[in-house]
């Protein structure tokens, strides 16, 4: 058996095709590169959380702060993809709110030792809410455009995937923990599956520069 989960290979993998962009394509988009480098501090994260567990320690308070921000960072690089600016203000505020209230809930209501569901949750809606979105207004807009050479497609992909399957298995994990072995063990294999979706359709985002890329330069 893997001392690493296999998501974490796939976590790996993304971190370095997302180096690509800094030296294959000079025109690529801001959010890419600011998202290479949230790949690369999802892995340090990953890595520490298995190491404490490795000596007996909780990593309920590390994966209770970095997902609170993992959802203020994944509410960012979607209000920067989107065109509307009154949703871009809107987004601004929404992740300002949340931070306030997953801090509040994880420090004083359920507790740093426990993992926050109920914020959890919420940025789970966030993010399917605002992804939605996000498709409503790429298929609105007046000229048609190639989604596989278009990084946002692929990144909202997995967002969207992730956090509708995620909203009820993370809603709950705090209850399922306690009722059987078998519960806690499926989950963690459906947890694997998820972020090996997830972080396959974020390497395509980069990937699909490069194609892009190679496509016009040959033209």
């Amino acid at each position: 058996m893997p001392f690493f989960p296999l998501y974490l290979y796939f976590i790996a993998a993304g971190c370095l095709v997302s180096l690509s962009i800094f030296y294959k394509s000079k025109n690529s988009p801001f959010y890419l590169k600011i998202f290479s480098a949230f790949l690369f501090l999802t892995l340090l994260e990953e890595v520490l959380a298995l190491y404490l567990n490795s000596i007996g320690k909780t990593n309920i308070p590390l994966y209770n702060f970095f997902t609170a921000f993992e959802f203020c960072f994944y509410l960012w690089i979607i209000n920067l993809v989107i065109n509307s600016s009154r949703v871009k203000t809107i987004i601004k505020i929404t992740i300002v709110l949340y931070a306030i209230l997953a801090t509040v809930n994880i420090l004083f209501i359920q507790k740093i030792k426990t993992f926050h569901t109920v914020t959890y949750s919420l940025g789970c809606l966030l993010i399917v809410i605002f992804c939605i979105y996000y498709f409503l207004e790429l298929f609105r807009l007046p000229k048609s455009t190639s989604l596989t050479t278009n990084p946002a497609f692929w990144i909202c992909s997995g967002l969207l995937f992730f956090y509708c399957c995620g909203f009820p298995l993370y809603g709950l994990i705090n209850y399922w923990s306690n009722i059987s072995k078998l519960v806690v063990t499926n989950f963690d294999r459906i947890f694997t599956i998820l972020n090996i979706f997830l972080y396959t359709l974020f390497t395509i985002a980069f990937l699909c520069v490069r194609a892009r890329k190679y496509t016009l330069s040959s033209s």
